[in-house]
């Protein structure tokens, strides 16, 4: 019988090779400088709070993500009458990504190490989706929804790529947490 695949092994695989990156070290050297006055003020905003009990990033991510994907849908879906509402989801996520972005930065600067270069790459992802979808925002407002649905989908792409290095980091890595979880009562 032949051996059978770890289903893991090559996220496992991409995760270690960032962490291990001197490339994404680089890159999140270059954040660091580039992004400094930002990263010190929201160390001490409210997008760094423990009020939940774990970072607010995680669920603003739902709106933006969410609004974008929605998009998508319409845009294959919904037909010509869709037209507006996508591009009205469209500027919902391009309007949300910015707390979003600022509650992931808090996270990021508290990071080191391989959390840390991950972290720049999830970043550097999350940028270049942002990038298409306010592409496509422009496009759609110049009426050429076609364009702008084409970016989405780009869009989309990039961002579930990004999403599973900011998964990994907030689920697996507890990045996200800022108190110890509490025993649930029965």
């Amino acid at each position: 019988m032949p051996p059978t695949a770890d289903v893991r092994s090559l996220p496992a695989a991409v995760l270690r090779t960032l962490g291990e990156s001197p490339v994404a070290d680089r890159l999140a050297a270059a954040q660091r400088f580039a992004y400094g006055p930002i990263l010190r003020w929201v160390r001490h905003s409210p997008f760094r709070t423990d009020v939940l009990g774990h970072s607010v990033h995680p669920p603003l991510t739902d709106i933006t993500l969410g609004s974008w994907m929605g998009a998508s849908i319409l845009d294959l879906a919904g037909g010509s009458q869709s037209r507006q509402a996508a591009t009205l989801l469209v500027t919902t996520g391009v309007l949300a990504a910015v707390p979003t972005a600022l509650a992931g930065a808090a996270d990021w600067a508290e990071t080191k190490g391989p959390e840390h270069r991950i972290g720049a790459v999830h970043a550097l992802g999350t940028d270049a989706a942002l990038f298409l979808f306010a592409g496509s925002l422009v496009a759609r407002l110049r009426g050429r929804h076609a364009w702008g649905a084409g970016l989405a989908a780009g869009g989309n792409a990039v961002a579930s790529a990004a999403g599973f290095l900011g998964g990994h980091l907030a689920l697996a890595q507890g990045t996200a947490r800022r108190t110890r979880p509490a025993p649930l009562e029965s």
